[in-house]
C-alpha cells in the first residue's frame, strides 16, 4: 500500500491509531429496554453516518456497563454484521451527544487516539472507495455478511501527519456541514409552507377568525379580507361559504410515466436519467436510458411526482431533469392553483388510499384512485394569494436541494483524491471556500 501514497504518509494498522481496544456493543434482555440510556441500533448507524443527538430507543445500564459501553464524541461505529454484503463494516462517527448513549451488540466501537489520528479523517477514509475495498478484504459471508473486531484492528490505514488529517477532515466536513444545514433549512421551509396550508385550507383560520371578530394568525390583512365569515355544508363537512369540493383534476393535470424498456437501462450515464419509484426518496436517479419513448415525459426540478406502488408520497422533485418511468406520475398545476397547494392537497387523499390498502402485500395506486380524490377549493383570489405567499418557500427549498446535490457530488469527487493524497490541499481549500 505504501507505493500508492505520498512519501510522507504511512500505512498504520488501525489498532495503533486507537486509544483503547475495539469493543462490541452491549446485549441486554428485553426487560431492560424502554428506559435508561439512549442506545444506537443498526437503524441509527445506517440512517445517520454523522451521528448527532437524534431520538433513539433506551436501555438500562449498570454502573460497570456505563464505564465500558458508553459512547464519546469522536467514536467510530462499525456495523458488525448485515444482511447485505456491503453493509458489513458500514462506518458512522459520533459528532454530538446530548445524554449518556450506548450501542448495541451488532456494532463495533472504535475510539481513536486523537494524538495520532483525527476521528473525522478516519471516518472519511472508511467512507471512501479505498476504505470500502479495504473492508471488503475482511468481510465474511455465512448466513449474513460480517466483520470481526480482530480483523478490523489489523487493517492498514493511509496515515498522513495529524495536521494533514485535520485539513482533509475540515474540508470534507465543511461540505457535509453545509449539506446538513441545507437539509435543515429546506425542512424548515417545507414545514412553514405546510403550516400555512393547514391554516388556510384545513383549519380555515381566516374564516374562524373573521367569524370571531379577530385578526387571523398567519394571514396578512389583504389576504384575510378575501375570506368569508361563515361556513356551508359540503360532502366533506363544513367548508367556508363560497368554496367548493371537486376532484384533483381541477387543480392539476395528471401525467403517467411511460414503460421504458429495462433492457436499455444503464448505470454509465449514457442517455437521459430515468426516475423510478425507488429514486423518489433521495431525488437521485440510479439508471439512464438511451430509449426515445414516444410517450416520454420530462421531469424538471420543482415538479410534483408521486410513486404508485409500495407507499404513496407526493414529492417536489429536487433532482436533475429526467424521464418519468412507469408507475410514477406527475401532477401539473392548473392556474390559479400553485405548486404548494397541489402538493399539500394530495397528501391526505394519498394517505387515505394507503390506509385502505392495509393487509395487501404490495399496495398500488391506480388512475381510478386518483379520480376519486376530493379536494376543498377556495376562490381564485385566495388561491392566487396563497400561491404568491407560499410557493416561493417551496421554490427555495428546491433550489437548496439542488445546491446540496452539487455539494454532494463535489464531496464524492474529492473524497478518494484527498484520502489517497492525489490532490493539492491548497487548491481544494479554495474550491470548497467558493461553494460552502
Amino acid at each position: 500500500m505504501k507505493s500508492d501514497m505520498p512519501a510522507d504518509w504511512h500505512a498504520t494498522p488501525f489498532r495503533q491509531l486507537l486509544a483503547e481496544p475495539l469493543r462490541n456493543g452491549i446485549y441486554k434482555p428485553k426487560e431492560f429496554h424502554g428506559h435508561g440510556a439512549k442506545i444506537v441500533n443498526m437503524g441509527e448507524l445506517f440512517a445517520h453516518p454523522r451521528l448527532r443527538a437524534v431520538p433513539m430507543k433506551r436501555v438500562e445500564l449498570s454502573t460497570s456497563e456505563k464505564e465500558r459501553f458508553l459512547l464519546s464524541k469522536g467514536d467510530l461505529l462499525f456495523a458488525r454484521r448485515s444482511l447485505v454484503a456491503e453493509g458489513a463494516g458500514k462506518c458512522s462517527i459520533v459528532l454530538e451527544l446530548d445524554e449518556p448513549t450506548t450501542f448495541e451488540s451488532s456494532i463495533i466501537r472504535a475510539r481513536p487516539d486523537t494524538s495520532k489520528a483525527e476521528p473525522l479523517y478516519l471516518y472519511y477514509f472508511f467512507s471512501s472507495s479505498a476504505g470500502y475495498h479495504r473492508l471488503d478484504t475482511i468481510r465474511r459471508q455465512v448466513a449474513v455478511s460480517g466483520i470481526t473486531g480482530s480483523d478490523l484492528a489489523k487493517l492498514e490505514i493511509p496515515t498522513p501527519s495529524p495536521s494533514v488529517q485535520r485539513a482533509i477532515a475540515h474540508l470534507l466536513g465543511t461540505l457535509d456541514d453545509k449539506i446538513e444545514l441545507n437539509r435543515r433549512t429546506s425542512q424548515t421551509l417545507v414545514e412553514m409552507a405546510s403550516a400555512l396550508f393547514r391554516s388556510w385550507f384545513v383549519d380555515f383560520e381566516g374564516v374562524v377568525a373573521k367569524a370571531a371578530g379577530r385578526e387571523p394568525s398567519g394571514i396578512e390583512r389583504a389576504s384575510a379580507s378575501l375570506f368569508p365569515s361563515r361556513f356551508q355544508d359540503s360532502e366533506l363537512g363544513p367548508i367556508p361559504s363560497g368554496w367548493h369540493v371537486n376532484n384533483a383534476h381541477e387543480a392539476a393535470q395528471v401525467i403517467y410515466g411511460a414503460a421504458f424498456a429495462s433492457s436499455l437501462f444503464n448505470v454509465h450515464a449514457r442517455g437521459h436519467p430515468l426516475i423510478r419509484i425507488r429514486d423518489l426518496a433521495e431525488h437521485d436517479p440510479q439508471v439512464w436510458t438511451t430509449e426515445q419513448h414516444p410517450r416520454r415525459t420530462l421531469i424538471s426540478p420543482g415538479d410534483i411526482v408521486v410513486g404508485m406502488d409500495g407507499e404513496f408520497r407526493a414529492h417536489v422533485w429536487r433532482g436533475p431533469e429526467a424521464w418519468l418511468n412507469q408507475r410514477v406520475c406527475k401532477f401539473c398545476p392548473h392556474e390559479p392553483y400553485g405548486r404548494a397547494f397541489v402538493y399539500f392537497s394530495l397528501q391526505e387523499p394519498l394517505a387515505e388510499v394507503e390506509r385502505s390498502e392495509v393487509g395487501t402485500t404490495v399496495i398500488h395506486l391506480g388512475k381510478a384512485d386518483i379520480d376519486r380524490f376530493r379536494i376543498v377549493y377556495a376562490t381564485d383570489g385566495i388561491h392566487r394569494a396563497f400561491h404568491a405567499r407560499v410557493d416561493p418557500l417551496v421554490d427555495l427549498a428546491v433550489q437548496i436541494g439542488l445546491e446540496s446535490r452539487t455539494l454532494s457530488r463535489l464531496r464524492d469527487a474529492l473524497l478518494p483524491k484527498l484520502i489517497s493524497g492525489d490532490i493539492c490541499l491548497r487548491d481544494v481549500e479554495r474550491t470548497v471556500e467558493a461553494v460552502a
